[in-house]
């Protein structure tokens, strides 16, 4: 390590960073005596991988295999690569990872890198790699979407990403910032982390299971620049928080979460819809988003910012003009009080109620764990090379729940549960 990178670890809270690994695998991931975990991470977050790691064997683990990537790499493949290149993916190692997740090991992914890293390569290649890469991720996605396993989801703040949010600030000063803000939403920044999940956990469980006893139809959002009806897929199921992986096993999928969500009828969303705060994919920021819906597609989009991205985005598949889910946030959560825009949808999601477009999730599904791919496509369920979460919920914004006979209950009013 050198000095440089000392003085930016210093930066630090050794103490906050061990319980967000502890975290990590007794709340996360709930990691089983025997069972393997496989990791992967930016290579700024070493020192956490190697808090995981310890952590995971204390707790029992077999075997934990780390992989790192690195910006420097991928910036490598941009300048010097060969064109055909941009249109291939490492297949054989998402069959290794499916392989592994079909013999119960764990999942657990680290966040980190710039946002923006890509910001300044051709936008053509960034797309056409990203589709090679989602095609070639299909048979471990699959099995992380259908939640065969335990995972989970964590952020490391790295001095590249950590400029993007500060900015202004001094490297050092930046990350310092960044990782009091991700120990704050992921609450490990004060004793008994451990606890203070178990009693998040039930607080959204309240919310699944008043949902879940409603069991509307639909959704209706309004707002500025919002008239937005979301049917919800037939014999949905409300999930947040904990949730049971088909292994048996309960766990946290992110690390920090603030929502409940489920699956939306991806052909029953009609109306328009505006974002209401910007998107970070693939190295480049998508702002005010305005789109509308007819028969559950998106027919017309339009953005300030980013309308190309957009466009290809939409163009990935027929199932990414589509929605996959649907999720409620209040306003007043954690990370919306913080004023921050994280360019990492794993925080930027929990800050706003928001709209995922594409794949679904089975697993919002009632017993969706024994339904067929055929079966989740007649209730609703959306399939697609993507899932992508944009914010549409503010201070302003409005939602009724409707029930099949057309009675209205006040679900959020001026973005906070009713």
């Amino acid at each position: 390590m050198t000095v440089h990178e000392r003085n930016l670890s210093a930066s630090i809270d050794p103490v906050k960073l061990d319980r967000l690994a502890e975290v990590a695998i007794r709340v996360g991931l709930n990691l089983q005596p025997g069972q393997d975990l496989l990791l992967t991470a930016p290579a700024a977050a070493l020192s956490l991988v190697r808090r995981i790691a310890e952590h995971a064997y204390r707790a029992g683990a077999g075997l934990v295999t780390p992989i790192l990537s690195d910006e420097a790499v991928t910036l490598s493949r941009y300048k010097f690569g060969r064109d055909d290149s941009f249109d291939r993916a490492a297949g054989w190692l998402y069959e290794g990872m499916s392989k592994a997740f079909a013999a119960n090991t764990a999942r657990l992914a680290i966040v980190g890198d710039n946002p923006m890293l890509l910001s300044g390569e051709d936008p053509a290649k960034v797309a056409r790699a990203s589709k090679a890469n989602s095609i070639a991720y299909q048979p471990a996605l699959e099995k992380i979407v259908n939640f065969d396993v335990n995972w989970n989801i964590i952020a490391y703040p790295s001095p590249s990403w950590a400029k993007q949010v500060f900015p202004a600030d001094e490297e050092h000063v930046a990350v310092a910032k960044l990782a009091d803000a991700i120990f704050a939403a992921s609450r490990v920044d004060s004793d008994g982390a451990v606890a203070a999940w178990q009693k998040h956990n039930a607080t959204l469980r309240s919310r699944t299971e008043w949902l879940n006893g409603h069991r509307f139809s639909a959704l209706h959002y309004s707002g500025p620049g919002t008239d937005l009806t979301v049917g919800l897929a037939d014999g949905h199921e409300w999930e947040g928080g904990a949730s049971e992986a088909k292994n048996g096993i309960i766990c946290n999928a992110n690390i920090p979460t603030e929502e409940v969500f489920t699956t939306p009828h991806a052909r029953r969303v009609s109306g328009h819809v505006i974002s209401s705060k910007p998107l970070s994919y693939q190295g480049s920021l998508i702002d005010q988003i305005a789109v509308r819906f007819d028969e559950g597609r998106i027919v017309e989009a339009k953005a300030a910012r980013g309308k190309e991205v957009l466009r290809k985005v939409l163009d990935t598949d027929e199932g990414a003009r589509r929605l996959g889910e649907v999720a409620l946030v209040p306003h007043s959560s954690p990370i919306s009080k913080s004023g921050l825009l994280f360019f990492n949808t794993l925080f930027d999601e929990n800050a706003a109620c928001h709209i995922a477009l594409g794949q679904c999730y089975s697993k919002c599904f009632v017993n969706g764990g024994k339904l067929s791919a055929e079966q989740i496509a007649a209730q609703g369920g959306n399939k697609s090379l993507i899932h992508i979460d944009w914010m549409i919920g503010s201070d302003q914004t409005d939602i009724d729940g409707i029930h099949a006979d057309g009675r209205r209950v006040p679900v959020f009013r001026k973005g906070e549960w009713a």
